[in-house]
């Protein structure tokens, strides 16, 4: 009897304090909502800069004192040179002269998930570059992403096609895949980028559906399904399919590729669609023949290059952990310390 009061004692205690817990984190989510916390915020990375300080890191250490002096001197020259040579570019310039513009890429990660979840924060990343870049910017976008939901991947191309309508210029680099949707996204851009063994194509559309259907007879559950519609639901999952609904489902799917294969089309029109829509991949080598990218070479590569010519600055929207979820889990695993102890300290199973 000792050890069921001693184990009830204990068990209250413990629902006590989670409750407590639980009512704490309630009242701050809901205090975080009603005042409208900011869900998150925009990142700007300096590349350029990243790039220039591995650049004199290196030279660092593969240089000697006497070379190290000499380049420091050079490069002290070449900036009094640089200096001098844009004030009296300006000096020469008429009031109506535009001034001396130094050209942005702007760099974006999107790496989709089948539901293309990843659309929120690009969404917001294009907003912030529409409102300051210009046409002699540009905008490169590293992609992965093996597809998913066609309509998550149609919202997520709009996006990239908002540049477009902007006359930005548009850079895709796929370093390791963009099929499916990803290659619904990467057909926007003026330019698409492939490293050698990339994963392109698949342009096509599948959809997969279970049927336990005889599994519920053999055990004898009845199944009901009521919809308003002839084509409601055209295949179910725990019904008996029929062979109208499955023509009628085959039937919005090869609509679905259709719309792929325009939107494909209309963006690549150098492309044998036909060709190419058959829903096979292609490595970037094999992709680079049939059309489906322009130029064979690495994100990495492209944006060393490109950081000669331009200030190469990175843009991230990055959603903030709400007080409430941080708190919730401090909560949680506070809880889970103080049970600990409890048990210890009670000793519910006798020694």
């Amino acid at each position: 009897m000792e050890f069921l009061y001693e184990y009830g004692l204990f068990f209250a205690k413990a629902i006590t304090i989670v409750l407590a817990v639980g009512a704490i984190v309630a009242l701050i989510a809901s205090s975080a909502i009603k005042q409208g916390a900011k869900k998150g915020e925009l990142e700007i990375t300096d590349i350029s800069e990243q790039l220039q300080d591995i650049e004199d890191e290196m030279t660092h250490h593969l240089l000697n004192k006497e070379q190290l002096k000499e380049k420091e001197k050079q490069d002290k020259k070449a900036a009094k040179e640089k200096e001098k040579a844009e004030k009296a570019a300006a000096k020469n310039k008429s009031d109506e002269d535009e001034a001396e513009y130094e050209p942005k890429l702007f760099v974006i990660d999107f790496k989709g998930s089948i539901d293309a979840k990843e659309v929120s924060a690009l969404r917001e990343e294009i907003t912030a570059i529409l409102l300051v870049a210009t046409e002699k910017d540009e905008v490169f976008v590293r992609l992965e992403s093996g597809g998913g939901m066609a309509h998550c991947y149609g919202l997520a191309a709009s996006q990239l096609d908002r540049l477009r309508q902007a006359k930005i210029p548009l850079t895709v680099a796929v370093d390791k895949v963009a099929a499916s949707g990803g290659y619904m996204m990467a057909c926007v851009a003026d330019k698409i980028l492939s490293a050698p063994f990339a994963i392109l194509g698949s342009i096509g559309v599948i959809a997969q559906i279970p049927n336990f259907n005889k599994i519920l007879k053999k055990n004898d559950v009845e199944f009901e399904q009521l919809t308003a519609g002839k084509y409601k639901r055209t295949l179910t999952m725990f019904g008996e399919n029929t062979d109208e609904g499955r023509e009628k489902f085959v039937e919005e799917i090869e609509e679905m590729h259709e719309l792929f294969k325009e939107h494909v089309a209309e963006n690549r029109p150098q492309l044998d669609i036909e060709n190419v829509a058959t829903g096979e991949t292609w490595s970037g080598k094999k992709a680079i023949e049939v059309g489906l990218v322009d130029e064979i070479t690495t994100s990495d590569d492209y944006l060393c290059q490109a950081s000669k010519q331009s200030k190469v600055i990175g843009i991230k929207y990055a959603t903030k952990k709400g007080l409430a979820e941080k708190l919730s889990k401090a909560a949680s695993l506070s809880a889970e310390s103080f049970l600990g102890k409890l048990w210890q300290n009670n000793r519910i199973f006798p020694s």
